[in-house]
């Protein structure tokens, strides 16, 4: 499925699309360049889902938490711009998060992909010349 975001006012849309083509899946893999909207679009869809908090990019906490006001529903935001090893992953017990049940949103995912659980979804986000982004999934 691919989902296109023309300009930033359009996110919410693309966000409520995605949220629609989730299914019972929990854990997404988000894949896409540096300033390529990874952030942005979690939080989109963070928004979607109720969840009121402040959403940022954990990139230096590595995991956010954040609950649904509206369901209830805990969700994880995770960035592991900054790993350096996997020890660091199995440390903060990363399987505690993943297989949870909760919905987990993993930013830079190929610096720890050997630990995904296998039936992670791959989501793309690819930036266009013309600053649009398409959303793979």
């Amino acid at each position: 499925m691919e989902i296109k975001i023309q300009s930033l006012d359009q996110i919410h849309e693309a966000a409520r699309q995605f949220i629609e083509a989730m299914g019972e899946n929990t854990v997404f893999a988000l894949y896409g360049k540096m300033g390529a909207g990874k952030t942005t679009f979690i939080k989109a869809v963070c928004e979607e889902l109720g969840v009121k908090d402040v959403i940022t990019s954990p990139t230096f906490a590595i995991v956010n938490e954040y609950r649904s006001d509206e369901t209830g529903e805990l969700i994880y935001h995770f960035d592991f711009y900054r790993i350096k090893k996997l020890s660091e992953v199995y440390d903060m017990g990363y399987e505690d998060y993943f297989y949870s049940g909760a919905l987990c949103f993993i930013e830079w995912p190929e610096l720890i992909e050997e630990l995904l659980p296998g039936d992670a979804v791959k989501v793309t986000i690819e930036e266009k010349e013309d600053g649009s982004r398409t959303i793979t999934l």
